[in-house]
């Protein structure tokens, strides 16, 4: 089954006026005028995917009776056929040259794991070397344990302290000014 877009680039129909197609958009959407805008910047906007060719037409027959000319076009829709896995290769000792197989292929250190591929896509993997992680038991610390810091030397036998209350050098503040005098206001009942 064949899918369609609809989409607009702000194109009328010859002999539209724009702001009638402008008015019926908005009426036929339910848009406002800065969505409207939008439709007619010039780009391609696309207003609905994934339709059958019948509603695609009626999209398409609906713009063009509103002054609009919507584009039509179909979703190209490709079908992926993943390959099977390869067959497990029977493991024969083939004496080969020491040489020759450090060069061919990487030796997986101790403690990692080996990534056999499922198909040609990754089989470009074949060749990393990833470590082996195991799974942790709950509530395990997963940090590595850090040395504690150590505190800094200094030397604070040149500086002594005030005694309580003493001036340090803070600039004084101004003293406030008296409250305002409202003897002369009274209350009326």
């Amino acid at each position: 089954m064949s899918l369609y877009e609809i989409a607009f680039a702000g194109q009328v129909v010859p002999g539209a006026p724009l702001e009638q197609v402008k008015e019926n958009l908005a009426r036929l959407f339910q848009a406002d005028a800065q969505r409207i805008a939008l439709l007619f910047s010039g780009r391609r906007i696309v207003i609905k995917s994934g339709l059958d060719a019948a509603g695609a037409e009626k999209y398409r027959a609906t713009m063009e009776r509103a002054g609009a000319v919507a584009i039509v076009q179909s979703l190209q829709v490709e079908e992926v056929e993943l390959a099977p896995p390869p067959a497990p290769a029977p493991v024969a000792p083939a004496p080969a040259p020491v040489a020759a197989a450090a060069v061919a292929a990487p030796v997986p250190s101790a403690g990692s794991a080996r990534v056999i591929p499922r198909d040609e896509y990754m089989a470009a993997f074949s060749d990393v070397e990833a470590p082996d992680f195991g799974i942790a038991p709950v509530g395990a610390d997963l940090q590595d344990a850090k040395a504690e810091a150590q505190a800094p030397q200094v030397d604070l036998s040149q500086f002594s302290l005030a005694p309580v209350g003493s001036d340090m050098g803070q600039a004084k503040g101004a003293p406030a000014a008296p409250p305002p005098d409202t003897s002369h206001l009274k209350l009326q009942e």
